[in-house]
């Protein structure tokens, strides 16, 4: 199948009893039994219940993994994925990452012993400079958020392979549409599937994909103990909102892209990243690795003030956390998604009080253009 195609019939797609084609929302805590300890596939919806397992199902088929695993949220699934980890492992984390990634590592994990290092990870010296006899993976965002860097899926790939280490892949702001890190080599692929997945800003969720049986068997065994589970109709929402993840996704980079043209013209504006822009240090990978650039963008305007100027003037860009919806936002990084990144920090990764983030919807493009030459003015 091409993937348009498979946005749409991968995995459990109807009802096999009635021939519905929506998957029913299975609103159910637990299941009769024919005997004690003997069950028709479900005992407990904590463990597994029908709709949860045809999103599991989809994701997997569409990431081209062996299973797939639905969160309650993106930080959720990040979590659980960490829990693999054992007290006094090691792992090498993308340096520009989602604050609360950031928050997980430094505030969270480290009480449990699990160590790790900060490394620009589009620099394969880095990376491997920073490998020591306890590192057990390497966790990358790519493009990272929310400066768009692009790490080299394959090399990273080839150095987790090399030191036995399990790669993993914060795939949210390519989507399994664009960019599909198990096939380059990534052993674990993971998603805020709150954002393009769902793509309509109404459900918190978050998705994992592994490659092998053995990391599906502990993974799953994690989440039961866990529970940090997927209700089904927030699930049903997900699938729902798959069917059109390439219709979206299209439209939305055609959006980016023009965008970007205009702010990289602007006088106004002192950096812009976005991959899409061959002086983007990560554009040749980024070509080589995804369909597309996606519809994420962020750009500098020198400072807070004028930052704050310009949220306070748009109209159809709504100030708001989350990306990957239909209706575009923004927001200013160093006071909502990366405010718990200490400031210092921030200053080191270029994320200044005056870097705004665009995650571009699907409305008419000329309307966000002159939205934002009006809010720029």
């Amino acid at each position: 199948m091409r993937k348009k195609t498979k946005m749409i019939h991968s995995g459990i797609t109807m009802d096999q009893k009635t021939g519905a084609l929506s998957v029913p929302i299975y609103q159910v805590s637990t299941y009769k039994q024919d005997r004690a300890g003997e069950h028709r596939g479900y005992e407990y919806s904590r463990t597994g219940n029908p709709t949860r397992h045809a999103l599991e199902t989809i994701i997997a088929e569409l990431e081209g993994g062996k299973a797939g695993f639905a969160f309650g949220s993106g930080m959720a699934a990040i979590t659980s994925v960490m829990m693999m980890l054992d007290a006094n492992d090691h792992i090498i984390v993308t340096d520009d990452i989602y604050g609360g990634s950031y928050r997980l590592m430094t505030n969270i994990l480290n009480r449990y012993h699990i160590h790790h290092n900060f490394v620009n990870t589009t620099k394969l010296e880095e990376v491997e400079a920073n490998i020591k006899d306890n590192t057990k993976a390497i966790f990358i965002e790519t493009p990272t958020n929310p400066l768009l860097k692009v790490t080299d899926i394959q090399a990273m790939a080839r150095i987790a392979k090399k030191h036995n280490l399990l790669l993993i892949v914060d795939n949210t702001f390519a989507t399994p549409y664009l960019q599909q890190p198990l096939e380059l080599g990534a052993d674990i692929v993971l998603h805020s599937a709150t954002k393009y997945i769902g793509g309509h800003s109404d459900v918190v969720a978050g998705l994992v994909v592994v490659k092998t049986e053995e990391h599906a068997n502990r993974l799953h065994y994690i989440q039961n103990a866990v529970g940090a589970i997927l209700g089904p109709q927030d699930a049903w929402l997900l699938m729902r909102g798959i069917k059109t993840l390439a219709l979206r996704m299209e439209a939305i980079e055609g959006n980016t892209r023009k965008i970007a043209s205009f702010l990289e013209s602007h006088k106004d504006i002192k950096h812009l990243y976005y991959p899409g822009l061959k002086h983007h240090p990560g554009h040749e990978i980024a070509k080589t690795q995804a369909a597309g650039f996606g519809g994420m963008l962020s750009f500098d305007v020198g400072s807070g003030e004028k930052a704050d100027k310009i949220l306070q003037k748009v109209k159809f860009f709504t100030l708001a956390e989350s990306l990957g919806a239909v209706e575009s936002l923004i927001s200013l990084p160093a006071k909502m998604t990366h405010a718990s990144i200490p400031k210092e920090r921030r200053a080191q990764l270029g994320i200044s009080d005056g870097l705004l983030r665009l995650s571009v919807g699907i409305e008419d493009v000329e309307d966000l253009l002159e939205d934002l030459q009006s809010a720029l003015e």
